[in-house]
């Protein structure tokens, strides 16, 4: 139930000024779009095509809202929805009785259309309702015609400055006491515990608070003249807010009076006395709850008594361990501090025999000393002798690398000239097959050149001969009827 943007306010009545509300006519009619049959399966008709047609047909005017209503492979049938009244009976001058030519379609789409009649209770329908109820009594309020049931009330209209999101009980009865004082009011998504009311309201069951942008309210005057004004200032009527900004939008609201005896005395009891036992009943919730609560609080508090005692056993036999480790500890320096004594000693020792080692051995360095030099002034010698006949031997060698160098230098020239004649035989076959297959080419060329002219001649002579048959053909034809116009002057 979206709020429509209204560009016409030239019908609206001031419903309150403070409240920048005013009623606007409905201002709606019915179309009829007759379909043709449909003789080629798979082909069918589009509604948005019908609905485009019939929004040309009015133009340059247009349509506030228009939509289909139902379908079927008969009909299609719309409501449409203008600005202004005025404008309701021009557009049924302008479909009524007019036809539809869609592409593809050889017959028309006829088309009717008419002003909607809008539902709207009357005087006889509410006294008849309360004089045929025999479990009302119409001395009592509710159970009488004086409370008006109003569907769709947009919340942001109704709402106050404090709580800009939700309707106000006290906007709603300053707009509407202008047809008569007001009893009371309600607002059913203003109470929190009407959803949770028991099956015995459940009529109460679509209530939700605050999860809609429009709201339903019960209005109970307190005489019959104010309850007979608002409904008949309200039939077919919808409402419209003028912004500050000079902007106007519409609601479609739904007016009826009220069925259910929603206002009467029993019932008003009724639900207080089912909100008292929510109230109660959340207030035992709460201190279920809160002792709930309570007892957690207790049993966390003695967890953390225990945790705290097992921490304090934990942080003594820490302690203990402590205490053990470090006579541990003690016992292992002093079995450390002995061997380190023992360590020691023996050093001394080893290091006393070392000293005799090295004597020993620098007297053996020294005798072995003399022997190397003897042996190196040998070494001397036989190197020397060595070294001649190593550079006689590499001489030599040097001699034999350079023949062996001229050799493979000749050798690659030989295969050098041998690549150059390959290459040069290969150069001549390549150009030798290029000729060949340009020959070739040649010769395919004027072999099918040949055989277009022998077609042609061909052709050429079969022309050649149906001429001259055609002329000897004529020739005789005439001869003929040279002979036979001759035969005749002859008769």
């Amino acid at each position: 139930m979206a709020n429509q943007v209204c560009g016409d306010t030239s019908e609206a009545t001031e419903l309150s000024s403070l409240q920048r509300l005013y009623l606007k006519p409905v201002a709606k009619l019915g179309v009829h779009v007759t379909l043709p049959e449909i003789k080629v399966a798979g082909v069918s008709i589009s509604n948005w095509e019908v609905m485009e047609k019939l929004k040309s047909m009015i133009a340059p005017d247009q349509f506030a809202v228009l939509r289909v209503v139902e379908s079927s492979l008969e009909f299609i049938r719309f409501e449409g929805e203008a600005d202004a009244k005025s404008l309701v009976s021009k557009f049924v001058s302008k479909l009524d009785g007019k036809s539809i030519k869609l592409s593809g379609f050889a017959d028309p789409l006829k088309v009717r259309a008419a002003e909607s009649k809008l539902k709207f209770p009357t005087a006889h329908d509410w006294n008849s309702f309360f004089r045929e109820s025999e479990d009302l009594d119409e001395r009592n309020p509710g159970e009488r015609p004086d409370t008006v049931q109003i569907k769709g009330l947009p919340c942001k209209w109704f709402a106050d400055s404090d709580s800009p999101g939700k309707p106000s009980e006290e906007v709603l009865i300053t707009v509407f006491r202008r047809f008569g004082k007001i009893r009371c009011v309600d607002i059913p998504i203003l109470d929190p515990y009407r959803q949770r009311l028991s099956k015995g309201n459940s009529e109460f069951q679509t209530f939700y608070y605050g999860s809609h942008l429009h709201f339903d309210a019960f209005i109970q005057y307190s005489q019959y003249q104010g309850f007979s004004s608002a409904m008949s200032a309200l039939k077919g009527m919808k409402l419209m807010f003028i912004s500050d900004e000079g902007r106007a939008a519409t609601a479609n609201i739904q007016v009826d009076f009220d069925r259910t005896c929603h206002l009467s005395v029993k019932n008003i009891k009724s639900r207080d006395q089912e909100r008292q036992r929510l109230i109660d009943i959340e207030q035992a919730e709460e201190e279920r709850k809160m002792r709930e609560k309570e007892e957690e609080e207790r049993r966390q508090e003695e967890e953390l008594l225990e945790q705290e005692r097992k921490k304090a056993e934990e942080q003594r036999l820490f302690q203990e361990a402590v205490r053990r480790k470090e006579e541990r500890k003690r016992a292992k320096e002093e079995k450390r501090r002995q061997k380190h004594a023992e360590r020691v000693r023996r050093e001394i020792e080893r290091r006393e025999r070392q000293r005799q080692l090295e004597k020993e051995r620098e007297r053996e360095r020294a005798e072995q000393k003399t022997c190397a030099k003897r042996l190196l002034m040998e070494l001397l010698q036989r190197a020397a002798a060595a070294k001649e006949k190593e550079n006689e031997e590499r001489k030599k060698l040097e001699e034999e690398q350079r023949k062996r160098e001229q050799e493979l230098e000749m050798l690659r020239q030989m295969e050098e000239k041998k690549r150059k004649l390959e290459e040069e035989q290969r150069r001549r076959e390549d150009e030798q097959r290029r000729k060949k297959e340009k020959l070739e080419e040649q010769e395919r060329e004027l072999r099918d050149k040949l055989i277009q002219n022998l077609k042609k001649m061909e052709q050429r002579r079969d022309e050649l001969k149906k001429q001259l048959l055609q002329r000897q053909i004529a020739s005789n034809m005439a001869k003929l009827n040279s002979f036979l116009s001759t035969e005749h002057t002859g008769k």
